[in-house]
């Protein structure tokens, strides 16, 4: 049932229900989400897998080590897995039902990937404005196709801890609010796995 409330004379409907749907006999969110987690798995494996194949491909245009800039890399990679942190120390005062220290750590978690997310960015349009831009070369097709998707999961975990943000102000740290914080932990914690294997193989080794 839709869930409503009262503001002078009109009602108007909230943007989420306080009382989830009943769920079919057996049904796991967790597990459910593992099976997404696995899909997500074979997603960036085929990109990983295509760019191994293409990483050599330059078509006479630049290689890795002619507009990858590691120091710039490094920090971003530090923002990623500071974001990784916070989100730990949010995830411990929701054990302890600190609702004030859990909406703290998601914000610093928020702006740690949105710092991740500009720093990508800034690189893109930087490598586009020298002439390294995806059509350019197998290569770069590959690389921006790869980088780029890994950079749009983040951002869309981004917008779902800002939802997530809203629902535990607005509701506190019921048994639903924390299941929820604990699927995008999981999902966090992958993309920082993810960003250290597309750190290692198609930034650091091309480099080195």
């Amino acid at each position: 049932m839709e869930t409503i409330v009262q503001r002078g004379e009109a009602e108007a409907p909230v943007f989420f229900a306080v009382d989830e749907h009943d769920h079919e006999p057996g049904g796991n969110t967790m597990l459910g989400f593992w099976i997404y987690l696995m899909s997500d798995c074979l997603i960036f494996a085929v990109l990983f897998a295509t760019y191994g194949v293409l990483a050599t491909a330059y078509a006479a245009g630049p290689r890795p080590d002619e507009i990858f800039e590691l120091p710039l890399l490094a920090v971003n990679t530090a923002m990623l897995l500071f974001s990784s942190i916070t989100y730990g120390f949010a995830m411990i005062a929701m054990q302890n039902r600190q609702k004030q220290a859990v909406l703290l750590w998601l914000v610093v978690t928020a702006l740690f990937g949105a710092c991740f997310v500009g720093i990508e960015l800034y690189e893109f349009a930087g490598l586009i404005g020298e002439g390294a831009s995806p059509e350019r070369s197998a290569f770069l097709s590959a690389f921006f196709t790869l980088v780029a998707t890994h950079g749009l999961h983040v951002s869309f975990g981004i917008l779902w801890m800002i939802v997530l943000m809203v629902q535990v102000y607005r509701l506190g740290l019921g048994a639903e609010n924390r299941r929820r914080l604990m699927c995008l932990s999981m999902f966090w914690h992958f993309l920082d796995v993810v960003w250290i294997g597309v750190f290692t193989f198609v930034y650091l080794i091309r480099v080195i």
